[in-house]
């Protein structure tokens, strides 16, 4: 990795929050479609400029562009969702969507950054905060539009509440800020939803996983990764073997 990577991924990341949020400005919220379309286009255009310029050899995975399989083949890859919680963007006063920028780097996730515009406030594997324990109160958060019903009975099963939100990235946040119990996802997710978050969050010494217990892995042919827990690592445990028993009760 070279030295300035993780700067790198948080000045990426800022500088299309930042975009971001002036254009949000600019068009307002009458045509949400619209303000989808120019908000995705606009920022992977931005980030994939910037990444041509400063690391002109690495290869780029995007949410927003044709999968180049060249990158099978290379020792680092960036992996970018250039606007995480589209829906959420293009709604007046919501502050959960994100910029993920993460890099892989042979293997293993290198170095990440996830940007909460609305909020003002970047995640980044340069500086990682250590994560408090959660509260009693805390949520397990959840998709807010895509939550299956087993993810409400893994929530029961350890006597913790369940909320709804919008950016992998936001709710990741929350995990590592310790205002939430967990992160769970289930019923379809890519690559670049989860690069950045798990980078930070791993960075700031959570747990991060398949809901089964295996292994993340990224940069791979199929880019397809359907399934996700971050926690702290005390909980773990506690919290795969309750997916494993609401699993089994469906």
């Amino acid at each position: 990795m070279a030295p300035d990577d993780d700067e790198l991924a948080r000045r990426l990341a800022d500088r299309a929050g930042e975009m971001l949020v002036a254009l949000r400005a600019e068009l307002g919220f009458a045509d949400a479609e619209l303000l989808k379309s120019r908000g995705d286009s606009a920022s992977h255009e931005l980030l994939a400029a910037a990444l041509r310029d400063a690391r002109p050899a690495d290869a780029v995975l995007s949410e927003e562009a044709a999968d180049d399989r060249a990158r099978l083949a290379a020792e680092r890859v960036w992996i970018i969702d250039p606007l995480d919680g589209t829906k959420e963007y293009a709604q007046a006063g919501r502050e959960d969507w994100a910029v993920h920028v993460a890099l892989w780097v042979r293997g293993e996730l290198a170095a990440g950054a996830v940007a909460l515009p609305a909020r003002g406030r970047t995640f980044c594997t340069a500086a990682p905060p250590s994560p408090p324990r959660w509260s009693a109160d805390a949520p397990i958060l959840v998709s807010r539009s895509r939550a299956p019903e087993f993810l409400h009975r893994v929530a029961s099963r350890v006597a913790a509440p369940i909320a709804g939100m919008g950016s992998a990235g936001a709710k990741t946040a929350e995990v590592v800020a310790g205002t939430a119990r967990a992160y769970l996802h289930a019923g379809g997710q890519y690559e670049w939803d989860s690069a950045a978050p798990v980078a930070v969050a791993r960075a700031a010494g959570l747990h991060a996983s398949r809901l089964d217990g295996a292994p993340l892995e990224y940069n791979r042919a199929d880019p397809y990764l359907p399934d996700l827990l971050i926690c702290h690592p005390t909980d773990t445990a506690e919290l795969l073997d309750a997916v494993a028993k609401a699993v089994a009760d469906t």
